[in-house]
């Protein structure tokens, strides 16, 4: 990580991984990590045929971006659709959704929560495994 004034650049080696059997989760701004008030933000890989199931999160929207891969998304409890790169999927508060990686490649999404507090969750999900950036470096 770089302070630059009080703003900061982090990058994925800066920040914890968070591991899980369909795929890693590395929030690069958030509270803990950059001091940011407002919203978090990171990245997600769902491996090939992967994905996260339905869920939610109460008192906060979401923002999805597709930057590579294929997958089907839902919304709400309606049919999922596909998506491709390019596709920014806005998810209202406490609104269940899901994502599902369908291509052959890993599907890669850059996350917000708005306001920050979601991403700690991730932590306390059965079976996350918590790789911190030093275990990275080895």
């Amino acid at each position: 990580m770089q302070q630059l004034g009080r703003g900061m650049i982090t990058y994925g080696n800066d920040v914890d991984s968070l591991v899980f059997d369909w795929g890693t989760v590395k929030i690069l701004s958030e509270p803990a990590v950059t001091n940011a008030e407002r919203f978090s933000f990171g990245m997600v890989v769902l491996e090939p045929g992967k994905g996260h199931e339905r869920h939610n999160h109460p008192g906060a929207e979401e923002i999805i971006f597709v930057m590579s891969g294929e997958g089907e998304q839902m919304v709400d409890d309606q049919p999922p659709v596909a998506v491709r790169p390019g596709a920014c999927i806005y998810i209202p508060t406490d609104i269940y959704h899901s994502t599902l990686n369908t291509g052959w490649e890993p599907l890669r999404l850059l996350i917000v929560y708005a306001p920050a507090g979601p991403e700690r969750l991730l932590r306390d999900i059965p079976g996350c495994e918590v790789v911190s950036p030093d275990a990275n470096r080895r």
